[in-house]
């Protein structure tokens, strides 16, 4: 079986910036086993597989190396680069993923596509794990927590491009994984995201975990509409707006490789 394969760098204007994904389309599921064997053949943070219900709405699943992923933003924003490529006529799509529901993007302005994702904002906790506080070589000075991630935020935006993690007892974490985060001169706000447990040592830029930290900086700033910076080696800009019970997270993104694989 020969399988059409896209990979795409996303939140990104240009070729080996942002985070790449592989997008996989599809008429009917691959085995869970299948796509697993992809995503360790791929190697890349996420490989996202779609499936067609019709033109403008689909089913999708993110799988990194190591486990199938509850929600990815920066391999959606990778799928509907694809569609909308495919489909210059399309304005809207709508993807229905069994962990978060439906998530719709939209061509927003030139190059652009905005996602629309459940508000996770996360919770201070008072309990916090000796292995999030021995894992990093910065002690933050706040804590929170969201069904996706334990937040540590930072006094200084230095902070979190110094902070070393010691990925072996992040990974003691799981399920859950580590974003660090700092208020930033140059942007509204800074991170960095590992995710030992779920995916390797450092993504590159990360869209499902703004949806947290954007209603978080949302209410330090008070303001809504914010400019995010990841700031991994690769790097890669988000805009963010916050509302209600949704987040919208606009960014870029470039075709890298398209392709035929045999399985």
């Amino acid at each position: 079986m020969e399988l059409k394969i896209n990979v795409i760098d996303a939140f990104a204007d240009e070729t080996f910036k942002g985070n790449p994904a592989a997008v996989i389309i599809t008429e009917n599921w691959l085995t869970d086993e299948l796509m697993q064997a992809i995503a360790i053949e791929n190697n890349l943070s996420e490989t996202a597989f779609v499936k067609i219900v019709d033109q403008q709405h689909y089913e999708i699943r993110w799988f990194s190396p190591i486990t199938e992923i509850d929600f990815c933003g920066h391999a959606t924003l990778a799928a509907s680069f694809v569609i909308f490529s495919e489909n210059n006529d399309l304005k809207t799509i709508s993807f229905f993923a069994k962990a978060v529901g439906n998530l719709s993007v939209e061509k927003v302005a030139t190059g652009f596509m905005q996602m629309s994702f459940p508000n996770t904002k996360p919770k201070q906790i008072t309990d916090i794990p000796l292995a999030l506080l021995n894992g990093l070589s910065i002690k933050p000075v706040e804590v929170l927590l969201n069904e996706q991630a334990y937040f540590a935020v930072y006094e200084q935006e230095s902070d979190v491009s110094t902070v070393k993690a010691d990925n072996h007892l992040l990974k003691q974490l799981a399920p859950f994984d580590v974003v660090v985060t700092a208020k930033s001169s140059t942007y509204d706000f800074v991170s960095r995201y590992f995710w030992p447990a779920n995916g390797g040592d450092e993504d590159p830029v990360t869209g499902s975990i703004h949806s947290g930290l954007a209603p978080y900086w949302a209410d330090k700033l008070d303001k809504t509409e914010l400019v995010a910076y990841q700031a991994s080696k690769r790097g890669g800009k988000l805009l963010c707006h916050v509302k209600d019970s949704k987040v919208y997270i606009s960014g870029k993104a470039v075709q890298y490789l398209v392709g035929k694989i045999s399985v």
